[in-house]
């Protein structure tokens, strides 16, 4: 009996429209991130699982995919040392013992490897970016895959502001040429631990940014009962709570916060570090004012994205007129390389969702025409004698640049024709024996309906009628 094909679910398959498609962004982000300096670098799909774990939170080590050891990977384990009560085992021991890889969550922590392990190889400041698939063993829900491509774009060995700046230009750069209105969110991770110290919590700081991190998704109630159930009182949640619900301009919301961190709060404490973080809040914006950014940018306070490694700026961006989660997003980390032995090395990036990217183009129908057929002649087959006649033809097209197709059968008219018209081929060239003893070639704009003959070794000609 066959077998049903199926695939994993949270993974999809492109077919040749969908990646004509995910090319145009791949190749909208890739001209941007080169006209800002940044090469490209490749990393392998899995990395060691000690690279990975511990780089996330434990939220983010429970949606790695592990890779179990070739072989046989359980032969030779002592299963009673992994027993903890009853039957049941250690089930995240068990698997360190028999996976030592795992599928790569996202770029940047395998950034931060590759930085340290070719430290001699490459100049500082280094600017990067990779475009590549990441894996999350999540659930498959609308706009979240666990298979999905990631479009990173970083630059580390350098603590200026400027290379925030630079990200922001890059964001609102990508999304102009795209055609799509986003927001820019912006927050400062030592904003957040300086909440945590101004609410009596300091070493909370981890939790409050993950339930603050949720605002968006399960509501202001929801947090705060998050927050109790991390250990926090009543009196620490009433603190930050108004902080979660400030608004105005940028200018008010960081005069708001400068009068609680410097001790304005029902509790009284003064947070040297919330101060730092807003002191850089008030410089990036600086910036951003004087470059002249398009998107709309704006200071979100109750921004904390969930990664433990940010230490800095962060970023979220949001697709204003279609419903989705973050589409872009990212942000500062000093101290990533150091787990791997190269301290005191900051560094500073965003990733581009190119999976909710896709799905905002498609739902807001913004994909240019004539994505669908990288194909721009079609050459009829009329027969043995003219397939022979019409190839180097073919072949001069080509070498100047031009995508050709020959029709391998010698089929009726009309089932070429049909062929052409599903691909959204725009020239098709049809040619039997009165071109032949001409030596002409016809060539059709299928759009148009124009139709000229040229001499088969005009190939000048026949550029300048296909543009």
């Amino acid at each position: 009996m066959a077998q049903k094909p199926s695939i994993p679910k949270g993974t999809r398959d492109f077919g040749q429209q969908e990646m004509a498609e995910r090319n145009y962004i791949f190749d909208t982000i890739r001209s941007v991130f080169k006209t800002y300096g940044y090469a490209q670098i490749d990393t392998p799909a899995m990395e060691n699982l000690s690279t990975l774990l511990g780089k996330y939170g434990d939220e983010g080590d429970k949606l790695l995919f592990r890779i179990l050891n070739s072989g046989d990977a359980f032969s030779g384990i002592d299963y009673e040392s992994f027993r903890t009560e009853g039957d049941a085992y250690n089930s995240k021991a068990l698997s360190l013992k028999v996976c030592e890889k795992g599928l790569r969550y996202d770029l940047t922590v395998p950034f931060a490897r590759f930085v340290v392990q070719h430290q001699n190889e490459i100049s500082f400041p280094f600017k990067r970016y990779q475009i590549q698939p990441v894996w999350r063993a999540d659930r498959p829900q609308k706009g979240r895959y666990r298979e999905f491509y990631q479009c990173d774009v970083d630059v580390i060995g350098s603590k200026s502001q400027v290379n925030e700046l630079e990200l922001v230009q890059i964001i609102d750069r990508v999304f102009k040429l795209l055609d799509v209105r986003v927001l820019i969110k912006i927050n400062n991770r030592k904003v957040l631990t300086g909440l945590a110290e101004i609410c009596g919590f300091p070493d909370k700081v981890v939790d409050i940014t993950v339930a603050i991190d949720k605002l968006d998704k399960v509501g202001l109630d929801a947090v705060k009962e998050e927050m109790l159930g991390k250990g926090l009182t009543p009196e620490a949640v009433a603190v930050l709570e108004p902080v979660l619900l400030l608004s105005g301009t940028d200018a008010e919301k960081i005069a708001s916060m400068r009068k609680l961190m410097g001790g304005g709060s029902a509790s009284g404490t003064v947070s040297e570090t919330g101060l730092k973080g807003l002191d850089e809040l008030e410089e990036l914006f600086g910036l951003i004012d004087a470059a002249g950014i398009g998107s709309a940018v704006e200071i979100d306070l109750s921004l904390a994205r969930g990664l433990n490694y940010y230490t800095g700026a962060i970023f979220e961006v949001k697709a204003l007129d279609f419903a989705i989660g973050s589409i872009c997003g990212g942000g500062r980390y000093d101290n990533l390389t150091g787990i791997f032995g190269l301290p005191d090395m900051s560094g500073v990036g965003v990733s581009f969702g190119a999976d909710r990217i896709y799905d905002v183009l498609k739902g807001l129908d913004k994909f240019p025409a004539g994505l669908k057929s990288a194909t721009r002649v079609l050459f009829a087959n009329m027969g043995s004698n003219e397939l022979l006649y019409v190839l180097p033809v073919a072949r001069a097209l080509r070498e100047a640049g031009v995508s050709v197709e020959v029709y391998p059968d010698s089929a009726k008219l009309k089932k070429q024709f049909d062929y052409a018209d599903r691909k959204s081929i725009p020239f098709l060239s049809i040619n039997g024996e009165s071109e032949m003893a001409a030596g002409t070639v016809q060539l059709k704009n299928l759009a148009t309906g124009e139709q000229k003959a040229f001499s088969k070794d005009d190939t000048a000609a026949i550029l300048a009628f296909l543009g």
